[in-house]
């Protein structure tokens, strides 16, 4: 029979929770459709504040080219969403462009796509392809990082065991996908480890084992971390 668990989730959070993906940093790829050149610039943003001065930014540096469409996506839920045609016929740049990013599932990115004109119209349809096109494959050059829920367990062991018990929870951890943090030191050692919802139950039972049941794991509560796709 296996042993009753110790621990539970938090009760605020969500047993379904799913959250969209995000970028690291800046990705940049250049596409050249029938002379014309189009520039893919894929940011990662906290705010749509910090999405516009990106935007600001590039539009600055490229101040010579005919247009610099815009699509951006910000929240934890991705319930902030925008998009700009920037003088290209309406609904041929930036509602592709944004269509593009909640296909991939991602928020907190802005991505801007500057085209130089190169003399040969594209039309409607060659428009919409080109500016999809754009922003997929700089999304393919971006490093994605996934956000998942994580459950914050902290144990208090004494200074004798803690070299001990670290080195186990660490090994558990990259097994795991968890994150072990930096140890607190006082009158004892506190081990926190910030660890996936449905690892609960084991991480529960290593401790268990290691300290022969004398040490119970506390959850502190839940928070969202990134984690390289």
């Amino acid at each position: 029979m296996d042993p009753t668990p110790r621990l539970e989730l938090p009760a605020d959070l969500p047993a379904d929770l799913v959250l969209p993906s995000t970028v690291e940093g800046t990705a940049v790829h250049e596409l050249v459709i029938k002379k014309s050149r189009f520039i893919a610039r894929a940011t990662h943003v906290e705010s749509v504040e910090e999405a516009d001065a990106v935007v600001a930014a590039v539009r600055k540096e490229l101040w010579d080219a005919r247009h610099s469409c815009v699509a951006l996506v910000v929240g934890q839920r991705a319930d902030r969403q925008r998009s700009s045609d920037d003088g290209e016929p309406s609904g041929t740049a930036g509602v592709p462009m944004l269509e593009v990013l909640r296909h991939r599932g991602l928020t907190d990115v802005v991505v801007v796509v500057t085209r130089y004109f190169g003399g040969v119209l594209l039309g409607a349809g060659g428009l919409v392809r080109a500016y999809s096109s754009s922003v997929s494959e700089v999304l393919d050059r971006a490093t994605v990082v996934a956000r998942e829920p994580r459950v914050e367990v902290v144990l208090e062991t004494d200074h004798a065991s803690a070299g001990r018990l670290e080195n186990v929870l660490r090994e558990w951890c990259h097994v795991h996908r968890a994150v072990f943090a930096t140890p607190a030191y006082g009158t004892g050692v506190e081990l926190a480890v910030l660890l996936r919802p449905r690892d609960l139950a084991s991480y529960d039972q290593l401790v268990a084992s290691e300290t022969a049941g004398g040490t119970v794991p506390v959850v502190r509560g839940w928070q969202v971390s990134d984690i390289p796709a």
